[in-house]
């Protein structure tokens, strides 16, 4: 098997293991996918729908670039060869986690849940806490002064207004 062929079966079983149980499995668990009461108002439904459906192109297409560019996988057990700049990551280093936020939020407005707007801010926390503590030391010793440039021009949690083109 091909290193692209398997880092695209990995990140297959990775888009399904943890944003497809964190935006899928846990949002059915807390509202079995059940309107709250009263139904939230059409334009919040349709602005929640766009988020979810804007979320979900952004992820899949962040986990290409993973295995296209990185020939690896998301997860920390397979990670990439090279590091991923390209795609939404010239844009905000964290798409990925940025996506199932919106994803999450999305779901909150379609159901008028507030139930998940409390999970959506416990997974930012939980989010926030792995990428400052983990993450991004762990980039920082596996691609040294590229990712150091990488995260000085590029921020975590904002989008740029342009796509970053690199040192």
């Amino acid at each position: 098997m091909s290193p692209q062929a398997r880092a695209a079966l990995g990140s297959a079983a990775f888009l399904v293991a943890a944003p497809g149980v964190v935006a899928g499995l846990g949002p059915w668990l807390l509202t079995r996918w059940e309107a709250g009461d009263p139904e939230p108002p059409l334009v919040l439904q349709l602005l929640g729908a766009g988020l979810i459906v804007a979320a979900a192109a952004i992820l899949l297409h962040a986990f290409g670039r993973f295995v296209v560019d990185g020939l690896g996988t998301p997860a920390p057990v397979a990670p990439t060869e090279r590091l991923v700049v390209n795609g939404p990551y010239r844009y905000v280093r964290n798409p990925m986690y940025l996506a199932v936020a919106a994803a999450l939020g999305g779901q909150a407005l379609v159901l008028g849940s507030p139930v998940l707007l409390a999970y959506l801010a416990a997974f930012a926390a939980a989010v926030v806490s792995f990428v400052r503590w983990y993450e991004e030391p762990t980039l920082l010793r596996r691609f040294g002064a590229d990712y150091e440039a990488y995260r000085r021009a590029v921020p975590g949690w904002w989008s740029r207004r342009t796509p970053w083109r690199g040192a």
